[in-house]
């Protein structure tokens, strides 16, 4: 038999010091479109601070959750297709951002990204009528609205063949004087739709100029000798503005799950 323990020297000891523990921080929602691409510096930023990455690929087959209550917030990224494609999983994501837009969660549109936001708003998206492209280094004009976030990179990485005109309701954050002046905006609390590639990183910039050389011939595309030259001088304030964006844009999720 167990001498049972006094029920006062439970009372009295003194507890095992306990530390909390930081809560867990939300992945985000990750929309690729091509088998083997990747979120590039986006991607970085977020495994860094501590976030997992929740990959979809809808175009093969992946489901959208129902909400971002368990997320961070979500990131379309680019691809070779258009919004205006007539793709089962081009209608899936367009109607799903609006997911992102009820809840008032961050939500990043790139490139294609953002041209599914602006057509979800109701936006024309629309080829150059002179099928002129952007594609390479260019210059960017940040406006009033988008000085008010910190400060923007001079140029930007393009790669793209279509552009959208600026929704009703949305700020235009950005523009260029080329092909497709809208350049970023924003709508409501969370919304972002960037026509540029801030993720980029030296060896996508290396990859899509040498598997696409014929592209780098399309009136206003960039020489292939600039695209790394380039990279070389405008990548590290792209993505130094990129590292405080995302700071802020989770932030704004935080303080709506809050």
């Amino acid at each position: 038999m167990f001498d049972a323990k006094p029920v006062a020297d439970t009372l009295d000891a003194t507890p095992e010091p306990r530390f909390a523990q930081p809560p867990a921080k939300k992945p985000v929602l990750i929309i690729l479109h091509q088998e083997h691409s990747n979120p590039g510096h986006v991607g970085q930023w977020f495994r860094r601070n501590g976030h997992m990455l929740d990959i979809r690929r809808p175009r093969f087959g992946c489901p959208l959750p129902a909400t971002l209550e368990n997320h961070c917030g979500a990131v379309i990224f680019g691809g070779p297709m258009s919004a205006n494609d007539t793709d089962d999983f081009i209608k899936t994501e367009t109607d799903w951002i609006g997911v992102a837009l009820k809840e008032k969660r961050p939500f990043l549109g790139i490139c294609l990204g953002a041209q599914m936001l602006a057509r979800h708003l109701g936006a024309r998206v629309y080829t150059h009528p002179e099928n002129e492209v952007e594609i390479g280094y260019y210059k960017l004009n940040t406006t009033d609205a988008g000085r008010a976030r910190g400060p923007w990179p001079d140029y930007v990485y393009q790669w793209h063949r279509e552009g959208f005109d600026l929704a009703s309701g949305s700020e235009l954050l950005a523009s260029s004087d080329g092909a497709f002046p809208s350049q970023a905006f924003s709508y409501g609390p969370g919304a972002v739709g960037v026509q540029f590639h801030p993720e980029i990183t030296h060896a996508q910039v290396h990859r899509w100029t040498g598997y696409n050389l014929h592209k780098l011939s399309a009136k206003g595309a960039r020489p292939h000798s600039e695209h790394l030259s380039n990279h070389v001088l405008h990548g590290p304030r792209v993505h130094s503005w990129l590292d405080r964006f995302l700071s802020s844009w989770v932030r704004v999720g935080a303080a709506q799950g809050a």
